[in-house]
């Protein structure tokens, strides 16, 4: 019953939208540069504006000459749904480009997941087929790309999780992962590159990070990352595409200021 109602109710956005894109009605607000964003998922954005997200938002506004409001909502479940679908924002940053639901934007950084040691531990690993990693403890969040390859290299035994979905303003298990490699409790993190990079960066922790290596036959560990609108406008994805454009060089400072770890599109590291 939940299932069909959620249908319906996708169904019924879907068909608005529709609507509005055959008779030309313009979603986007031009008075303001209207975001939704998560109010506590640092290093992407949070209320005080001190996420890299909210950072480049703000390039983007002053590009296009329009103040950034913000409308808060926790990065989660039913996220799209209650926000840009809703029509309370007209932009999503910081997502998978091609991603379902949404038009994106062009690409404006790559990154990838990576495997996470204590310096002093001297594995330097950078495939979970790696024999290193035998006996070791792993940090995994839940229903994350990397599940798979420990999967396929039988290393769900060793397994510690962390969960995905949770509240972001009362906890962050990304960043415990991190704690807990340090203090011993685990032996290896498989974490987001961005989330990997930001805590050891801010926090000078004594940990190595790489990038995890592609493997034939599997998903992909690395992304490209864009910015979300609606299908119906596209319009507004090119005026968007444009004022990255213009402030990629910056937009690549920004990510790096914060320890974010970027790919070319060879998908070879690039050095700050």
């Amino acid at each position: 019953m939940i299932r069909a109602s959620l249908l319906a109710l996708a169904l019924l956005m879907a068909a608005r939208l529709e609507a509005h894109a055959q008779t030309g009605v313009d979603l986007v607000s031009r008075s303001e540069l209207r975001v939704c964003s998560d109010p506590s998922d640092l290093p992407f954005s949070d209320q005080h504006g001190d996420g890299f997200e909210n950072r480049i938002v703000e390039l983007l506004g002053q590009d296009l000459h329009l103040p950034v409001r913000y409308t808060w909502y926790p990065n989660s479940v039913g996220f799209l749904r209650n926000t840009l679908l809703a029509l309370k924002c007209d932009i999503v940053a910081g997502t998978v480009s091609g991603a379902p639901m949404m038009l994106t934007t062009s690409p404006y950084y790559r990154t990838g997941y990576m495997i996470v040691t204590r310096s002093a531990d001297h594995i330097a690993v950078r495939s979970l087929a790696d024999p290193l990693l035998r006996g070791k403890r792993i940090g995994l969040v839940a229903g994350t790309p990397p599940g798979d390859l420990v999967v396929r290299h039988g290393l769900m035994a060793q397994v510690r999780p962390y969960e995905l979905n949770v509240d972001t303003r009362i906890e962050s298990p990304p960043h415990q992962m991190l704690v807990d490699l340090v203090a011993g409790r685990i032996d290896v993190a498989l974490l987001w590159g961005p989330i990997a990079g930001f805590y050891i960066h801010r926090d000078k922790l004594p940990l190595d990070a790489a990038f995890l290596q592609p493997e034939a036959n599997a998903a992909p560990e690395d992304f490209a990352i864009a910015m979300g609108v609606r299908s119906a406008d596209a319009a507004w994805r090119s005026t968007l595409d444009a004022a990255l454009s213009r402030h990629q060089s910056e937009i690549t400072r920004i990510l790096q200021s914060y320890g974010v770890p970027l790919l070319d599109a060879q998908n070879q590291p690039l050095n700050p």
